[in-house]
C-alpha cells in the first residue's frame, strides 16, 4: 500500500531553519505530484507547496513563497520541504501529500497523505 512519512519537524527559534522530509513507497513516486500543506490549531488545512513529477514546475503560498523551497529526489523516492526564516505563524502540522498529473493547491485533488510532522517556530 501507499506510504508517505514526513520527518524533520521540531521546535526551533524564529529566524530558524528545517528542512522536512518526506519518503514515498508503494506508488511510482516519479510520476506523482508532491504537496506540502499545513494545518495550525483551530484553522484549516492550507497549501503551502507543491512540485511537479519532474520537479521543474513548483507552486508556492504567498505566506512562504521566497522564504521555502520544495524539492525532490526521485532516486530516493523523497520530497523535501526547506523552511527558512521561520516566523511564529509557520508554526504547524506539515504534511504531505500526493496526486498525479498536475499541481494543484487543494487538498481534496490528492490522493495520498501522511500522517504529518509538527514545527514550532517560537518567538
Amino acid at each position: 500500500q501507499v506510504q508517505l512519512v514526513e520527518s524533520g519537524g521540531g521546535l526551533v527559534q524564529a529566524g530558524d531553519s528545517l528542512k522536512l522530509s518526506c519518503a514515498a513507497s508503494g506508488l511510482t513516486f516519479n510520476t506523482y505530484v508532491m504537496g506540502w500543506f499545513r494545518q495550525a490549531p483551530g484553522k484549516e488545512r492550507e497549501f503551502v507547496a507543491a512540485i511537479s513529477w519532474s520537479g521543474r514546475i513548483t507552486d508556492y503560498a504567498d505566506s512562504v513563497r521566497g522564504r521555502f523551497t520544495t524539492s525532490r529526489d526521485n532516486a530516493k523516492n523523497t520530497a523535501y520541504l526547506e523552511m527558512n526564516s521561520l516566523k511564529p505563524e509557520d508554526t504547524a502540522v506539515y504534511y504531505c501529500a500526493a496526486k498525479r498529473f498536475v499541481i494543484s493547491r487543494d487538498s481534496k485533488d490528492y490522493s495520498y497523505w501522511g500522517q504529518g510532522t509538527q514545527a514550532t517556530v517560537s518567538s
